[in-house]
């Protein structure tokens, strides 16, 4: 808020006496409001589990004013003067901050203090600033984030990420992609490794049960790299969940080989093997270690294409809309499929690929015992998430 008043004066020569007797013209006010999408960001952050804080320079009540109106401010959090902060040492600070959501007036000695105390706390900080005096506190956070247009050459060389737009937005949406990311990841990690440990385990099967060898070196080839690529690969373009943005953040230490995440692949690989034993008996009573080899191979090779679906997500994508969202994993279970078929039914690629002619039926048990797998592992998802 400005005042504006003037007088009509005698002389140019500056005089402090010109400074009294001024008429009043009146008031002007300036607001430099948030963006219109702020709000939004700062609702999509603390459903995310992300805890926004405001330090600024502003005085205190107009600094709350507005983080009030974007939702920073909220209910049982207060907003502080710098000065509180001196009479501070680290460890009540450390305490203290958790109540905290505006700190106005602040020094860049505060603002370092501020992140620090977080750390100490053990969490992952996010530091926004424009500022030489932002520098410092960007360079302790563990992410120190600037301002691309705004912002000065000091602080973005300070932090590490630069915002080209400016937009506090622009940091969610780059959360949002990240664990969309990390989840794919999983994603491809999991179906790798489940489907890798039903292999295993059907040749250890065989070796401790005294069978023939289910598996020819070139089917392990075909396997490979047939449907450890094509499934991997579109999984790690699966769309980002709807809910990705609810979830709360991983501990820092947590890494991807959780034992829930072990748990998973065992059993999954577990339940695949079975699928692929129970082929590898159908076919050694129907036409000896040829045709036993021949299911075994062919019903490991698609229920792995099938296991892509299932590494989709935790809860079960069976019959919902879900399954069928990401065209790529679609693209690869046909084109897998399609080959797989060729290999079967295509006598000129019977010795190439060391399998056997199989009759209807025991292509049919093949497909049932395939998709069954799948069924069986989207139940365990189902039950697990009841």
């Amino acid at each position: 808020m400005l005042a504006f008043a003037c007088r009509k004066v005698d002389s140019p020569a500056v005089n402090l006496e010109d400074e009294n007797g001024l008429d009043f013209l009146g008031l002007i006010a300036m607001m430099d409001p948030p963006r219109p999408e702020s709000a939004v960001a700062v609702a999509e952050c603390i459903s995310a589990g992300i805890r926004p804080v405001m330090i600024t320079g502003d005085h205190r009540i107009t600094a709350a004013a507005i983080a009030n109106k974007i939702g920073i401010l909220t209910e049982g959090t207060e907003a502080v003067d710098g000065t509180v902060i001196d009479s501070m040492s680290d460890e009540e600070l450390r305490e203290f901050v958790p109540r905290v959501s505006v700190y106005a007036r602040v020094s860049p000695e505060h603002k370092i203090r501020i992140v620090r105390a977080w750390q100490e706390r053990g969490n992952l900080v996010a530091m926004t600033g424009d500022g030489v005096n932002d520098a410092p506190a960007l360079k302790q956070a563990d992410i120190g984030v600037a301002m691309g247009i705004t912002g000065t050459e000091v602080a973005k060389d300070a932090a590490g990420m630069v915002l080209a737009d400016d937009n506090f937005a622009t940091i969610i949406r780059a959360v949002e992609n990240g664990r969309g990311v990390y989840a794919n990841i999983k994603r491809a990690i999991q179906f790798l490794l489940s489907g890798n440990m039903a292999g295993i385990l059907t040749v250890l099967y065989a070796s401790l049960a005294g069978l023939p060898v289910p598996f020819a070196a070139v089917h392990l080839l075909f396997i490979n790299l047939l449907t450890d690529s094509l499934p991997a690969i579109a999984l790690g373009l699966e769309p980002q969940s709807e809910d990705v943005m609810h979830q709360k953040p991983r501990p820092r230490s947590e890494g991807i080989l959780t034992k829930q995440f072990l748990t998973n692949v065992g059993v999954e690989g577990l339940v695949i093997s079975i699928a692929t034993v129970i082929a590898f008996h159908i076919g050694l009573r129907a036409g000896g270690v040829p045709a036993g080899s021949t299911m075994a191979f062919a019903t490991l090779c698609l229920s792995r294409l099938f296991h892509g679906f299932n590494c989709k997500a935790a809860r079960p994508v069976l019959f919902t809309r879900k399954f069928f969202n990401n065209r790529y994993l679609l693209l690869a279970f046909a084109v897998g499929a399609v080959l797989l078929g060729s290999v079967l039914v295509i006598p000129a690629l019977e010795p190439l690929f060391s399998v056997a002619a199989l009759s209807p039926a025991n292509l049919g048990a093949i497909v049932g015992l395939a998709f069954g797998s799948m069924a069986v592992i989207q139940a365990l998802k189902a039950l697990r998430k009841n």
